[in-house]
């Protein structure tokens, strides 16, 4: 894709229930009944780009370490609930989630108190009410500029649906690329040229936004993307975005997590290199 790079941002710098025998890790209990709805990417690392200890402004004050395991949270209970499993304990719960459980009832303690002592969690209801908090109750319009490689990879990715989030728009730069028709979750959509972002934003009711362009590229996109109304990016250019107050960005940089993984690799060779000379002395 041939994006025209953006030169300076105009922005400022912002760095409880029945107990059911396929309950899971319980004794038998009787305890209150509840009765929820039913309630409707990935492993990679997410980091934001701001200060892990900032909370929410809403006056929640939900830290945002907790409203990053919110997410994980949700995807194995609901991966209990299609396993049949109606009533979890926190200790199970939290081992399928890989954190404690002193860290799980503490994230949870945040939402609510929706767990019985002695019981656990109803995986519904727990279900439902972190799917409410985390915005999932309702569709999210999602639009991607950038339908390379990486955009028709993102476009295929049916978690989007059945997690609430609808595409609803295609942008591209490229000559080759504009114009082609793409299946979105069933949906045919036609990649639009640039010129249309911001009345596809206005149009299409899209709230996020997600850049899959070149580095070179990603700022001026972000920039359009803000001054059409978006509030809401997922960026996957190699490069930390400038934003104006108000604006949320999560980053994806596949790059970072392989160069992590192999810092933690080195240092096992390390570590394992002075055991191997003492083995072959």
């Amino acid at each position: 894709m041939n994006f025209v790079p953006s030169c300076t941002s105009p922005y400022s710098w912002q760095a409880a229930s029945t107990f059911r025998p396929n309950s899971v890790g319980l004794p038998k209990a009787s305890p209150r009944c509840h009765s929820p709805p039913d309630e409707p990417w990935s492993t990679v690392s997410l980091s934001r780009q701001f200060g892990p200890s900032r909370t929410r402004d809403d006056g929640r004050g939900i830290p945002d370490a907790t409203v990053a395991r919110l997410p994980v949270y949700h995807r194995v209970l609901r991966d209990l609930a299609d396993e049949g499993v109606q009533t979890v304990s926190s200790d199970h719960l939290a081992q399928a989630c890989g954190v404690s459980s002193a860290k799980l009832r503490k994230d949870l303690s945040h939402l609510g108190s929706y767990g019985t002592r002695g019981v656990g969690y109803d995986v519904s209801f727990l279900s439902y009410h972190i799917s409410r908090e985390l915005g999932l109750s309702q569709p999210w319009g999602v639009v991607i500029v950038g339908v390379g490689n990486l955009g028709h990879a993102l476009v295929s990715y049916r978690g989007f649906a059945s997690r609430g989030f609808e595409i609803v728009g295609l942008l591209d730069s490229h000559p080759d690329v504009v114009g082609e028709q793409v299946s979105a979750s069933g949906v045919a959509l036609i990649v639009q040229p640039m010129g249309e972002l911001e009345s596809l934003v206005r149009t299409s009711g899209a709230h996020i936004g997600v850049i899959a362009t070149p580095a070179d590229a990603a700022q001026g996109v972000c920039d359009r993307l803000v001054a059409a109304g978006i509030r809401s990016i997922l960026n996957f250019a190699p490069m930390v975005l400038v934003v104006p107050e108000g604006v949320e960005v999560r980053k994806v940089d596949l790059a970072v997590e392989l160069q992590i993984l192999a810092f933690h690799e080195q240092r096992r060779v390390d570590d394992s290199a002075p055991l191997a000379e003492a083995m072959q002395a």
